[in-house]
């Protein structure tokens, strides 16, 4: 079959590499019979009735259940996922395909990939595929894959929101309404209009040209950073300028929206240097990664006014835990990671996990920009 050949072709090209980095390393196949499927996704409980379409939670279980069931297949699902005798790690010895999300992550160690002797396939249903060992992954001949675009309108109107949220100091007015105060000058003396700001976005992908296109009509200096140029023609319709010097950039913006993915290079580099050399009063988007930040260094810059605002829904770890400092730190509009998952991001993502099951069900290639990790080799994104 198509896949098992691509596959075939893949160990031969790796060679000795892909059998010394791992005596675990198998290839992904359309064998007969019954497949171990686990999804791991957050619980729902009294929510779960309360929309038919809500399908992101255990309880909706991404709407394939009776699907996978009709065909044979073992479909568990549940939301616990840490600890050495929670629910996940009863499956991991047998499973064959493990669904993850990155609003509820199940972190795929490299650990937990030994232990799982029949898997071949990680698939995110989402965007994202940080929360697994990726070059473990690879190394151990799994396919990792995730729904490239299913969020992508989610994630950029969320991003679109928080920008207007810090601007125009809209929680600080909010708080005075729930709490019985009225104090205008408390609030308008820190909000600004959107129009002439420069605003940055560090990484121009799909959701990053998204954001600079729904920015265009506030008029703002549009900037963006990225591995690649955007095509003339875009970059002319969008009106961004490419800045290839990231430390040039980030000093010219008002507001600063994350969108690169995280990797090795990503992971902390916005470091207390890096943050002491943005612009006084700076506003802070993050909807990408939390570890992309220095947890401390933005919760410092936070409280002594360098950054006049963070917005994001994004943790390190994930759920963050009650002593965050994310969440005590002054001018913060934080939220649990929910930008990526509104009912349609979720029925996209769920159609998009269902297609690739049944490719993989019939031995097919998936979408080419879904591969997280194919044939031991990583994404550019994530290299």
């Amino acid at each position: 079959m198509a896949m098992l050949r691509a596959a075939k072709h893949a160990m031969r090209a790796l060679g000795s590499r892909a059998s010394d980095a791992s005596p675990f390393a198998r290839t992904l196949h359309a064998s007969t019979g019954s497949k171990k499927i686990v999804g791991v996704f957050y619980k729902a409980n009294e929510y779960a009735s309360m929309n038919p379409k809500f399908v992101g939670c255990v309880e909706g279980s991404l709407g394939i259940r009776d699907w996978l069931e009709s065909q044979g297949h073992q479909y568990i699902v549940t939301d616990d996922k840490e600890g050495p005798n929670c629910e996940l790690e009863k499956h991991i010895p047998d499973m064959h395909v493990l669904i993850t999300t990155p609003f509820h992550p199940a972190y795929v160690t490299e650990e937990r990939i030994k232990k799982a002797k029949n898997l071949q396939l990680l698939l995110t249903a989402g965007i994202g595929s940080d929360h697994i060992d990726l070059k473990a992954a690879a190394a151990a001949g799994l396919t990792v894959a995730e729904v490239t675009g299913s969020n992508t309108v989610s994630v950029a109107e969320d991003e679109l929101m928080r920008i207007l949220i810090l601007v125009r100091n809209f929680l600080p007015g909010y708080h005075q309404v729930i709490n019985g105060d009225w104090n205008v000058a408390a609030i308008s003396y820190r909000a600004y209009d959107l129009e002439g700001k420069t605003v940055g976005t560090v990484g121009a992908g799909r959701i990053g040209k998204l954001l600079l296109q729904r920015l265009k009509p506030f008029n703002c200096n549009l900037l963006y950073h990225d591995r690649l140029k955007m095509e003339p023609e875009l970059e002319q319709e969008i009106g961004a300028k490419f800045e290839e010097d990231l430390d040039k950039m980030l000093p010219k913006c008002d507001v600063i929206v994350i969108n690169t993915p995280l990797t090795e290079k990503t992971r902390g580099l916005f470091n207390k240097e890096r943050i002491g050399k943005l612009k006084k009063g700076v506003l802070i988007v993050n909807n990408a990664r939390g570890a992309i930040m220095d947890t401390q260094a933005v919760a410092d810059a936070c409280s002594s006014g360098h950054i006049a605002g963070y917005s994001g829904d994004v943790w390190n770890p994930q759920p963050a835990p009650k002593d965050h400092p994310w969440r005590y730190m002054p001018n913060h509009a934080m939220t649990p990671h929910i930008s990526g998952t509104t009912i349609d991001g979720q029925l996209r993502y769920a159609a998009g996990t269902k297609d690739m099951l049944d490719r993989y069900f019939k031995g097919q290639d998936f979408p080419a920009q879904n591969y997280i990790v194919k044939e031991g080799k990583l994404a550019s994104q994530y290299q």
